[in-house]
Order: C-alpha cells, then sequence, then structure tokens
C-alpha cells in the first residue's frame, strides 16, 4: 500500500508530437508505454464524498486494479494537494462487489489513454529537489522525491499531469513553455461538467464512444 502526498498540476496540451519532443530533449524517459485506463468513481448515494471534496477510485490498467482514496485537498491557488493512499488489489470485480455491499454505487466512469515519463537524474533540468540534479543544480545526497510526467488522451483532449515537488513542477513547466496561469487544479470530473455546460449537454460518463468498458 503507498501512503503519500499527492502535489500535482494539469496542463491543456495542444501539440502532443511537439510536447514528447520537448520532453526528450528535457531528457524524460518513458516509463509507461500508451495504455487504457478505465476508472470507476464510487461514492454514497447523497455523495458524501463529492460534498467533502473526497474520492474513491477503482482503476482498471494493464491488467491490474487499483483502489485509490485521496483526501480533501489542501487549499492552495496553483496546485493540487491532498493525502492519497493507493494499492493494488487482486481482483478489481470482487472489490467493486465489496463497495456496492457496504452501499457505496459508482457514480461516474472515465476512460483515457496514458503514457507516464519519468526524468533521468543527473542530467541539468530534470532532477527534483534535494537530488543530485535540482533545477538550480545544486546538489545533495537526499533520496529523488516522486517526480513524474503523464500524457493523457481523454475523450475531451489531452492534458499533461505533472506531480513532485512545487519547484520541480515549475521548473517542468517553464521548461515546457507553460506559465503558472496555465495549471490546471480541476479533476477530470470538473472539466468533463465544465465542457458539457459549455455545449449544453447532459453529463453522463466521459468515455471514448464504442469502447467496451473494463470490468
Amino acid at each position: 500500500m503507498n501512503v503519500s502526498r499527492e502535489i500535482e498540476v494539469k496542463l491543456e496540451v495542444r501539440d502532443p508530437r511537439a510536447l514528447k519532443r520537448r520532453l526528450a530533449e528535457l531528457g524524460f524517459r518513458r516509463v509507461q508505454a500508451r495504455h487504457f485506463e478505465s476508472n470507476r468513481l464510487f461514492d454514497f448515494p447523497d455523495r458524501a464524498l463529492r460534498k467533502a471534496k473526497r474520492l474513491l477510485r477503482l482503476r482498471f490498467a494493464k491488467g491490474r486494479s487499483l483502489v485509490t482514496f485521496k483526501g480533501r485537498p489542501v487549499q492552495s491557488r496553483d496546485y493540487k494537494m491532498r493525502a492519497e493512499v493507493e494499492t493494488e488489489v487482486e481482483d478489481g470485480r470482487r472489490l467493486r462487489e465489496i463497495l456496492e455491499g457496504v452501499g457505496l454505487q459508482e457514480v461516474f466512469r472515465y476512460d483515457k489513454y496514458r503514457t507516464a515519463y519519468a526524468p533521468v537524474f543527473g542530467r541539468k533540468g530534470t532532477g527534483a529537489p534535494g537530488t543530485s540534479a535540482a533545477p538550480s543544480g545544486r546538489r545533495t545526497g537526499k533520496a529523488p522525491e516522486r517526480c513524474e510526467v503523464v500524457c493523457d488522451e481523454t475523450p475531451i483532449g489531452n492534458y499533461l499531469e505533472l506531480e513532485g515537488p512545487r519547484r520541480w513542477i515549475d521548473e517542468v513547466a517553464r521548461q515546457l513553455g507553460y506559465r503558472r496561469r496555465d495549471y490546471i487544479t480541476s479533476s477530470y470530473t470538473a472539466l468533463y461538467e465544465r465542457r458539457c455546460a459549455e455545449q449544453g449537454k447532459k453529463p453522463g460518463d466521459m468515455v471514448f464512444i464504442g469502447r467496451k468498458p473494463a470490468r
């Protein structure tokens, strides 16, 4: 089981090919090939988790099942920061039956294709604060913090997620051509509902048309 404090931002991607070239130039390597993810959010009938700004998610990806709980976000203008507890489960379908058995229900499903990248520590510009390759070039003996870049292809567009220390996020975003005003802290659920409102559509699930749901 992995318990951590998540610090991340989303960035809208308008030119995926140019972005991948730039990531390679900055020394990022692909650590997970492009793969499909099916995500299911669970809540109580009165939406108690959503009202409390908490999240319970069951993810099916690459033949694995992961359950994630995210706590209430810490107040921050530019970053999404919250406690995260995640663990792999042997049988996601059975876990779903358990969740439904205690009164939870699936309230939203969203699909995406994800590719994950990680910095090559020791190469200027891609290390994390506190490592031998901090953006400032300062060397220390501390162990690297988690620093990850993921590219998500979703039914409402392509997004980049940067996860790591705030200083590292700012430096990588800058090197990719983004400014702090470009940071997105909304969830995919909120982004999807906003898009539906803009288009005058009733929200449903954020899925790719014609693709069978993962089970």
